[in-house]
Parts: C-alpha cells; structure tokens; sequence
C-alpha cells in the first residue's frame, strides 16, 4: 500500500513535468503573449491544464477502465492535429489576427465614435463591471458609489469568454495526443483501475500547477515589456509566433511523413 500511496503521489510530480514539454509550452506562449497580467497568465494555464485533464481522464480512463485500443492511424492524428493547431497559433500571432481577436471579444473595449456612448470595463471601489456610458458627467449612467466585492470580477473579468475558450482547446488538443501513453503507463505499474484513474486525476492536477507556474513565469516579462519597452514586447510576441509555426511544421513532417500517418504502413509509439 505504500508503494502505491508512493506511485501515485508520483504522478502529481509527473503531471508538472509533463506540461514542460516544448509543444505545451510553445502552444501556451503564442496566447500569453497577448497579456499584460501575471493574474491572466495564472488563469491561462488553469484553464489549458484543465482542458488538458479533461481529456486525459476521458480517453485514459477509457482505456484503463473499458480497454479501449487506439488504432495507430488514429493515434498519429492525434498527434497530428497539435502540430496543425500550432501552426494556426503561430499564423495568428504574426499575421496580427490573434490580436484582433483578443481586442474584440475581451470585454471593456467597445467603442463607438467620439461623443456616444460606448462601454468599458471600470471600477466603483473594489468592483469591476461593464456598461454603456460616455465620459461626459450626464452621459454617466449612475454615480461612482461604493458596489458589493467580485473578486473574480475584478480579477479575471477582463479575459473574456473567447479568451477563456482558446486555452481550454488548446488544453484540450493536448490531452488527446498525450493521453494514450500516459495511460498505458499507468497500466504497466497499477493493474487495479480504480487506483489507476486517481493517478490519472493527480496527474492533471500536477499539469495544472505545472503550468500556472510556467504561464506566470512567461507572463511576467510579456508585463514588464509591455509597460516599458513596447518594442520588446512586440519583438517577443512575433518570436512565440515564429517558434509555434516552425515546430508545428516540423511536428506535421514528423507525424506525417516519418511516422507514416499518409503512407499505408503508419507506426505510432504512444510517448
């Protein structure tokens, strides 16, 4: 039994190395690069580690609970579309578009012409919400009182639901391309399932750590950037494009080509 407290305590620790691997990062890099808040970058990687778990814990207990066997045509496109969704990622990021997207669907940045009413995201004490106004004193809604605590409002309320989405996906993508071999692992050194899945779910919890640290670590120089040196800021957004672009490249020549995804004879390794 102690041993298998031990394994199991294991895989919190296996789970935060696991989201250090370079298409974890890279992918996770292209949509930090995009805030300015060490507390959005936090809830980034919350949310990637979280889509991430999920789909761990839905194919991997599957496959530990049901017996599911994963054809190797179908593994390999599982690892093929981590390569195409950072090549998306890396496109977005230099072609401008991702910032776009971010600008438009955040919440607190509708503007309309000058002198009508447009809504942004504001405070009233330790409040943060959103509604129609002008800057002018009569065109203001309500008078500047002193509203209820929303710490999450005033927190994280400026990410957005799009904003929310996009690391969850790309979380989610993740899972199925590494689920398989985390999966058979497990098997290799749990045989009862029920243990076996609370493995699974310890090790999503440590990718979820894992990666709020990472997030954080890469959020603070986006944020220091941003505020000082504009042009290292823009310099090191156009850099997490490029390295997302060409390592999805060079993924989709790996999987495609070299594993044989579009050949007749497909090898796949689950790792």
């Amino acid at each position: 039994m102690i041993g298998l407290v031990s394994i199991i305590a294991l895989g919190f620790f296996l789970g935060m190395r696991h989201a250090t691997d370079p298409d974890h990062v890279i992918a996770v890099s292209t949509i930090v690069s995009r805030h300015r808040s060490i507390k959005h970058a936090a809830a980034i990687g919350a949310l990637w580690g979280l889509g991430h778990t999920l789909t761990i814990l839905t194919v991997g207990g599957g496959i530990i609970l049901f017996g599911w066997v994963i054809p190797a045509r179908i593994g390999l496109s599982m690892e093929f579309s981590v390569g195409l969704m950072l090549i998306l990622l890396g496109v977005l990021n230099l072609t401008g578009i991702l910032q776009w997207i971010t600008h438009t669907f955040s919440p607190g940045h509708h503007h309309g012409p000058a002198g009508t009413l447009h809504s942004h995201a504001h405070s009233h004490g330790d409040y943060v919400h959103t509604h129609p106004h002008g800057h002018s004193p009569e065109a203001h809604p309500h008078e500047p009182t002193q509203t209820p605590l929303n710490w999450f409002d005033r927190h994280f309320g400026g990410i957005g639901l799009y904003n929310a989405m996009r690391p969850l996906v790309v979380g989610l993508v993740h899972g199925l391309a590494g689920s398989a071999a985390v999966a058979l692992l497990v098997l290799t050194t749990i045989r009862t399932p029920g243990w076996a899945t609370v493995y699974l779910l310890l090790f999503g919890i440590g990718t979820i750590t894992g990666m709020m640290l990472i997030t954080c670590a890469m959020g603070a120089p986006f944020a220091h950037a941003d505020k000082r040196f504009s042009c290292l800021s823009d310099g090191l957004r156009v850099a997490s494009g490029l390295i997302s672009l060409g390592f999805g490249l060079f993924i989709v020549y790996q999987i495609g080509f070299v594993s044989g995804l579009f050949t007749n004879y497909p090898q796949w390794t689950p790792r």
